[in-house]
């Protein structure tokens, strides 16, 4: 007689449900075996041995969309009377966590993914905007640095004049364009500090519209006077215009122009009364100062440079802290009495706003390279230059800076955008 052993169950109308439902489970006549299984921490079924077969065979016709019905409820119950036993979904205390995590996995792999693409950049010509027409003085030096850039950056650097509007025309253009990179801007002093103040609509926010990169290099004027003017020295330039009120003229490339700015700045310092004569460009105004109509002007120490050495000009003080080497002879304005005139034009990389910062990184440090590079550092010292590079935040507070002093000068002076 043999003993067979019989599981023991209960005979409760309860218990006798549940085992009439478990026994019409689709899932069970699917895969017995799945009747076994086990619900993982947070919701994930773990299959016994014997139901992986049914997951290898792809030609089985018993779809993944079986095991887990879409109509199984958090618990397991059916939502519109069907049978199962599975959890499918994580228990309401666990469910944020589950949201946090598989946010911080997209989030992860986000980043991944942007550091693959930062890493290969730049892939393409970047394009340098130069917001003045091309030949000046301005375009020259954008292009010898680009050059030396380009060599760094592993990728050429092609330049775009789009001059206008003292420059704003063109950074108007860099401040909508993509920030990814690929369209950068050579500003100076211009449509960076005093664009902001002399222009009543602007169409960009230099603060909120770009973002710095690095100061390249920065190029004191010079104090430049006529033969023709009975002075040797800023001393005797000022007690000249202190005893000769409105009788000495200065001329500048334009109203609301760095040069013109200077001037009114130095007119201001030194209480002297002198008066503007503006001029589109250098090529009108020198003719005018070696005859004697225009007294004195600022200017780079490139543009009169040689008319200084064959004696057709003087040059009285440079706007500078220190002297410069290639007019060692000339005093800076501190020496003189003249701390607070001091000043110039500035060449410095800005990138569109919103520019990743990785981007702004690998800018800023192959070009701090480049302007270290010492042969590069001699060309700019010839063109009057003086080479700088700088971290983007210093570079932030350099414009700001400059915006503050050129905002005061532009509402003492009173001058406006022609």
């Amino acid at each position: 007689m043999s003993c067979r052993w019989r599981r023991r169950t209960s005979s409760t109308p309860r218990s006798r449900r549940r085992r009439r439902r478990s026994r019409s489970s689709p899932l069970k006549k699917a895969a017995p075996s799945i009747a076994r299984s086990t619900t993982g921490r947070w919701g994930s079924v773990i299959l016994p041995t014997g139901s992986r077969e049914i997951f290898r065979n792809r030609r089985s016709s018993v779809s993944i969309a079986r095991f887990f019905p879409s109509s199984l409820g958090r618990r397991g119950t059916p939502e519109a009377g069907g049978g199962g036993g599975l959890q499918t979904s994580p228990p309401a205390s666990q469910a944020p966590l589950l949201k946090k995590g598989g946010e911080v996995f997209c989030l992860a792999l986000l980043l991944a993914l942007a550091h693959g693409a930062f890493a290969q950049y730049p892939a393409k010509p970047i394009r340098l905007v130069v917001p003045f027409p091309a030949g000046e003085s301005v375009d020259a030096t954008a292009r010898l640095v680009g050059q030396s850039w380009s060599a760094a950056l592993g990728q050429q650097i092609v330049v775009d004049n789009r001059g206008g509007a003292g420059g704003t025309i063109g950074s108007e253009a860099v401040a909508k364009s993509a920030p990814d990179g690929y369209t950068l801007l050579w500003g100076n002093v211009g449509p960076l500090a005093i664009g902001p103040s002399l222009y009543k609509k602007l169409g960009y926010d230099v603060a909120k519209d770009f973002e710095p990169v690095s100061l390249v290099a920065t190029l004191p004027f010079v104090l430049f006077a006529s033969p023709a003017l009975p002075v040797n020295s800023v001393t005797e330039l000022v007690a000249y215009a202190k005893a000769h009120p409105g009788e000495i003229n200065f001329g500048s490339t334009g109203v609301g122009s760095g040069l013109h700015l200077i001037a009114e700045l130095f007119k201001s310092v030194a209480g002297i009364q002198i008066v503007h004569v503006p001029y589109k460009g250098v090529a009108q105004a020198l003719p005018e100062m070696m005859s004697g109509k225009v007294q004195i002007a600022f200017n780079t120490i490139p543009a009169f440079l040689p008319h200084v050495k064959a004696g057709r000009l003087k040059a009285l003080a440079i706007t500078a802290p220190a002297r410069s080497p290639l007019l060692p002879e000339v005093p800076a304005t501190p020496e003189v009495g003249l701390a607070a005139v001091q000043g110039g034009s500035w060449h410095a990389v800005v990138a569109p706003a919103g520019t990743p910062r990785a981007i702004i990184e690998r800018l800023n440090q192959t070009l701090v390279a480049t302007l270290a590079a010492p042969e590069l550092r001699t060309q700019l010292t010839n063109q009057g230059a003086q080479p700088a590079g700088s971290s983007p935040e210093e570079l932030r507070k350099f414009m700001h800076a400059e915006a503050e002093k050129w905002a005061s000068v532009i509402q003492y002076s009173g001058a406006r955008a022609e």
